[in-house]
Formats: C-alpha cells, structure tokens, sequence
C-alpha cells in the first residue's frame, strides 16, 4: 500500500507545472517585452496578461514598455539591438514582423526570431453603425462605385487590419480610401466615432464596441463564421468573397535566435506547460474572439508561414513595397 501511495505522489509531482527554480534560466535582471504599438491594442492587451503568467513562471518581473511607430518596425528593432541575453523580447503579430525585411524597414528574417506564439487572432469588417452598410454586400458595392467614400482605418501597413482589407479588395476588386493609426485601438476607437465608416482591425480590438453596440460587425476573414461572446454569430467573409484566402493572424513574443541555450530551454518549458494551460489567457481568448494555440521553434515558424506568406504578397502586388518577396525566400502558395 505504501508503494502505491509513493508511486502516486511521484506521479502527481511530475504532472505539477515547473516553478522558477526549476529551470535552467533564472533572470537575474526584469524582463522587458518591448509592444511596438500603442497601449490598449490587441497586442498590448493580450501581452499584459501574458506577463503576469511570465513573472509567476519565472520568478522575476516582466515590463511591458510601449514604443509605437512605422508599422511598428521601430520596437521590433530596439528588441533587436538589444543584449541578445533573453532579457528584452518584442511582441505583435508574426505577419508584421515577418514582413519588415521585404518592406525595407528591417533586414531581419523571421526565421531568427526565437519565437513563441500564444493566440491566433481573425480580422473583422466593424462597421460604425451610422455607415450606412447594411450589410457586407453594401460595402463591396461602394468599394466599386464610389471608393473615395468607403473609409477603412487600420493599424497601419503591414497590420491585420490592412491586410485584410487588401486581401477584400484584391479579391474581389474595388478600392478604398485607407487611413492610417498606431495601433489597432486608435484605429477602432476611429470608426467607433465616425472619422472613419470601417475598420478591418481584428476581432480582440473590437469585441468590446461589438457588444455595446457602436460597431457593427459585417463579416470574419475566416472560413466560418465566429461567434463572439456576448454578442453572437459573424458570418464568414466567403459568403460574398468565396475565392477570398484566410489565414490565422498569430501573435506571441519573440527574441533573437541566437540567445543563450538555455533561455530557450526554459522559454520551451514555459510554454508547453504554464502558457499551454494558463487559464488568464484562455479566458482573454475566448473574450475575445481568438483561439488560444501555443506554439514556438519549428512549429511556430511553420504556422505563421500561411499568413505571413500571403501577407508580403499583398503588399507587393498593392505596390506597398518595390522589394519582390521572393528575393528572400517567400514562394507563392
């Protein structure tokens, strides 16, 4: 009987998450993830919460310091000037830090990024509710015949929201007059207020307005539609555009590949355990309109590959960028 007790305590202690002490990296010095976006967005949202599982992991203090600017490309290169120690990390989505080499702003692949995905995030056309559109359709028709009119605020080049919204509009043909912020709040807090009649940011930076009802949301570039909570369905995009392609827009942290092994090692174990099953990040998932699915190493390079592939393409068929993607190894799928 007392073998069995033993054997099961064993077990049970196995199964128990790692704490600090545990792993091979102890940060001696805070942790700084560095959100080249302004406060209050998807990315600085979604980064928060994670740093509070961060600290608990690591024993150590995780700040988050926000430096926004051309499409966020400044951050991302601070990050990357930085130490190459582990102890400064940037954060956003993979599609904009996989696309900074072929828009010129950084000459740095993606492929040498450590990188650690959390959730994968799906864009929405938001309407303000005074736009006129009832209806995606509408917007398709105004694009057509009168694109001046059909305002669209964003993130900026390279976010999911232009992204998505090249994506519609070379599609299924027509234009649209872009407007420009940094970040995915300024830019949805523009078309809550009517400066702009749409914004394509995703679905985290405005389930909030959807469910209070000074959005309204036309359509998910998804495959099917998304229901958000507290407010209902979004039908799918391909019930208008069914040629148009979709893939998950992923965010995580990430820092140079080249960091001591064992902030790797540690970083791996973190995230298969404490950030796999973290309960705080489950919940902002599901709050809003996301799906919590970690990943890092090979595996998160391969899941970022579809949209990010499909994003230096728009740009460069858009004539956003002169660089052609496949002079750095992207191919078209």
């Amino acid at each position: 009987m007392k073998k069995i007790i033993s054997m099961v305590a064993a077990l049970a202690m196995f199964a128990m998450p790692a704490t600090a002490e545990e792993y091979s990296w102890k940060p001696d010095k805070p942790v700084t993830i560095i959100v080249p976006w302004s406060a209050g967005g998807s990315t600085d949202s979604v980064t928060r919460v994670l740093a509070g599982e961060l600290e608990e992991a690591l024993g150590q203090t995780v700040v988050i310091v926000n430096q926004p600017g051309a499409a966020g490309s400044v951050g991302t290169s601070n990050a990357w000037q930085a130490d190459h120690d582990g102890l400064t990390w940037a954060a956003g989505a993979a599609i904009d830090v996989g696309a900074y080499q072929v828009l010129g702003m950084l000459d740095v692949p993606a492929t040498d990024w450590q990188m650690y995905l959390h959730i994968a995030n799906v864009a929405v056309v938001g309407a303000n509710p005074d736009s006129g559109y009832k209806d995606f359709g509408d917007v398709l028709a105004a694009m057509k015949s009168d694109p001046s009119s059909v305002s669209v605020a964003t993130a900026g080049v390279t976010s999911g929201g232009h992204n998505a919204m090249e994506s519609i509009a070379q599609t299924a043909g027509g234009e649209y007059k872009h407007v420009s912020y940094d970040g995915g709040k300024p830019a949805v807090l523009a078309a809550v207020s009517g400066e702009t009649k749409l914004t394509t940011q995703l679905a985290s930076e405005q389930a909030e307005m959807i469910r209070a009802g000074r959005l309204v949301p036309l359509a998910v570039l998804a495959d099917k539609p998304l229901v958000i909570e507290g407010y209902g369905e979004i039908p799918s995009i391909k019930q208008w555009v069914p040629d148009i392609k979709t893939a998950n827009n992923y965010f995580g942290i990430w820092t140079p590949a080249d960091v001591p092994a064992n902030v790797i090692e540690t970083m791996d174990k973190i995230w298969a355990n404490a950030i796999a099953n973290s309960k705080a990040m489950a919940e902002y998932a599901a709050n809003r309109g996301a799906i919590l699915d970690p990943s890092s190493g090979e595996a998160a390079q391969a899941a970022i590959k579809p949209a990010l592939t499909q994003n230096v393409f728009l740009l460069f068929d858009g004539g956003k960028t002169k660089n052609d993607p496949t002079k750095y190894g992207f191919t078209r799928e």
